[in-house]
């Protein structure tokens, strides 16, 4: 099993190299040859709660044996009884290749990976509660990088299994448990859309803990208020949005904000020039500013990139900008920063320790 990890964390590294070099080299052109598949989009069966039943259409789950969500670095230990918050967490794409569009739920590279992220962001959630994590024919990387209708179409059927585990998710927490909502990059689009079609305006608004829509922008004035839940104002507040990107400085946001600049909103407008919400994760709190004596733990990986150890006190971080998570001079914390210094790989294990007291402090919260 160490020596599968070890081959996930080469070909990450190597994919992350290329692409990095490439962008220097040839820019957004040459990555979308590498990367949007050339084939059409192909259509395919719509799934339901029912095909969620089998514990093999989960990454993560109470009843799953060998749960990677349930990692934890030294010093830190999972919940060991049942409850707590049900919490629902949707990984980042974890789909790297032109071969098709979505994801093939047995692609064994691609679930190799979203375990490999969910030790990372989703494993911050263990001493909450239960977690979730659902396999989904998630889009492909190349569809981010591509105005072709057949990216609207994957990201629509990934969208289309979001909604099938949700309902299965929702049937195995029963009808009061508190819920906690998490997701990264395609994930956390996935999760904005969940919160304006299944959360908004509906009773299951009232047990939303939190919803961490982190790595994706959301705009403070055409998204936020379709999302039925206001941003955090407060740390220990409950039923509230937390969302960041973030970035070391010098700081080139351009791949991010063009792109966001380009697209409409929930209510149908433009996003262009719009302030995104940012929540300082150190402070639990939106357009804040905190020194690293603030950050409880940041995840490093050790030198075999198998494991990682937690460390305090190392990066600071502020919202600044248009709404950009900065955490100044880059850190060295692994080999997957992006172009421009985008730290999107590391937006949970960066403040790690800090998202893990944000979720028990707002569970402790009066609702």
């Amino acid at each position: 099993m160490a020596r599968k990890f070890l081959y996930v964390v080469v070909a990450l590294i190597v994919l992350a190299t290329a692409a990095a070099f490439a962008y220097r080299l040839w820019g957004v052109g040459m990555m979308r040859m590498a990367m949007v598949p050339g084939e059409s989009f192909r259509d395919q069966q719509q799934l339901s709660a029912k095909d969620y039943a089998p514990d093999s259409m989960w990454l993560a789950r109470p009843s799953l044996a060998r749960n990677p969500a349930l990692w934890t670095p030294a010093g830190y230990t999972p919940r060991k009884a049942p409850g707590g918050a049900a919490v629902f967490f949707i990984h980042p794409t974890s789909y790297l290749t032109r071969a098709h569009w979505n994801a093939p739920l047995a692609d064994q590279e691609a679930n190799n990976r979203a375990a490999l992220f969910l030790r990372g962001q989703a494993s911050a959630f263990n001493d909450a509660g239960e977690i979730w994590a659902p396999r989904y024919r998630q889009a492909t990387f190349g569809a981010f990088l591509t105005d072709q209708r057949a990216a609207e179409q994957a990201l629509a059927l990934a969208y289309g299994d979001i909604l099938a585990a949700f309902d299965a998710f929702l049937a195995e927490a029963g009808p009061t448990r508190p819920i906690i909502l998490a997701g990264h990059s395609q994930g956390a689009l996935h999760l904005t859309h969940l919160l304006k079609d299944r959360v908004a305006g509906t009773p299951l608004a009232k047990r939303i803990v939190a919803a961490y829509v982190v790595g994706w922008p959301v705009s403070t004035t055409n998204d936020l208020p379709a999302l039925g839940l206001p941003a955090c104002e407060r740390a220990d507040q409950r039923g509230c949005v937390l969302s960041w990107q973030t970035f070391a400085e010098p700081a080139d946001p351009s791949l991010i904000l063009d792109n966001y600049d380009r697209s409409t909103g929930f209510d149908g407008r433009p996003r262009r020039g719009t302030q995104m919400l940012c929540t300082n994760p150190l402070t639990g709190t939106p357009d804040a500013a905190a020194p690293a004596s603030a950050n409880l733990g940041t995840l490093f990986p050790n030198s075999t990139l198998s494991d990682a150890r937690i460390e305090a006190g190392r990066i600071g971080a502020k919202c600044g900008g248009r709404g950009l998570l900065l955490i100044g001079s880059p850190p060295d914390v692994g080999p997957y920063t992006l172009p421009g210094n985008n730290y999107h790989v590391y937006d949970y294990s960066l403040f790690w320790a800090n998202v893990r007291a944000d979720a028990a402090r707002r569970m402790a919260a009066q609702g």
